[in-house]
């Protein structure tokens, strides 16, 4: 069948783990660009870092977590798109 590259159980498996990634780097991404407290250990700050400067690198960090959970978007689409080839796979070997 054309354009079918993975099974049912690994598209199955895209799909699952494409929805873990959107909400983890989505929730990441809103407290990213909220400046939480608890995160300031994950910003990759200098000691010559202003609070300005500070702040600058939580927006951009925030807006990279946007960013790759756009990117799981697209891989559970293409998985779900998997997904049904192998559905209609079965419908036309029965």
């Amino acid at each position: 069948m054309r354009g079918l590259i993975c099974g049912p159980k690994l598209a199955a498996c895209g799909i699952v783990l494409s929805m873990w990634g959107v909400v983890m780097l989505a929730l990441l991404g809103i407290f990213f660009t909220t400046n939480s407290a608890v995160l300031i250990e994950d910003v990759p700050l200098t000691d010559e870092d202003t609070f300005k400067e500070a702040y600058d690198v939580y927006q951009k960090v925030g807006y990279n977590c946007f960013i790759a959970a756009a990117m799981y978007v697209v891989c559970g689409l293409f998985s779900c798109c998997q997904m049904k080839l192998n559905k209609k796979k079965e419908y036309l070997v029965q």
